[in-house]
């Protein structure tokens, strides 16, 4: 006959058996889910300072330079900044207002700065399960100054 509560400690360790990979998925989870909301803000905060240069200095490398710069932490390749400038009146409308870059036209329209991010997961068993996730950030800023070249080097037209 046995003593009661004797066999107590080998169920608990069956149980946390069971329990512990559960609990290191979850914890794990957590980790990925505060990277994907780090990658989320630091793609919108690239594209918006992307388009703050847009605003005033409408030289593509320029922009894609200065975005790429905000989001050092995730080594977005400056290339894959998207910079188009559109009518406000139809702003879905892509290049509506590209020809305008350069001359007294492009006051009115609106600069749009796209910055994509591919996050994938750090933990391999998480990536198998979500797969890769696109993070986009997109602003629409209207265009503040005239100016296609340096800024700096006072290259460009001050003021409209």
């Amino acid at each position: 006959m046995s003593r009661p509560g004797s066999d107590q400690r080998g169920q608990t360790l069956v149980e946390f058996a069971l329990i512990l990979p559960i609990f290191v998925l979850v914890l794990v989870g957590i980790f990925d889910g505060g990277r994907l909301v780090f990658a989320y803000h630091t793609v919108n905060n690239a594209a918006r300072e992307g388009g703050r240069e847009a605003t005033v200095n409408q030289t593509l490398s320029d922009i894609q330079a200065r975005a790429a710069q905000h989001a050092v932490a995730l080594d977005i390749d400056p290339t894959s900044v998207y910079v188009d400038y559109r009518q406000p009146i139809t702003p879905d409308t892509e290049s509506s207002c590209d020809a305008a870059v350069g001359g007294p036209q492009v006051f009115g329209c609106l600069a749009v700065v796209r910055v994509s991010y591919q996050y994938s997961a750090a933990t391999p068993i998480i990536g198998a399960l979500i797969g890769p996730i696109l993070v986009t950030g997109e602003v629409r800023f209207p265009v503040e100054f005239n100016c296609v070249g340096s800024i700096a080097g006072q290259d460009c037209p001050l003021g409209p």
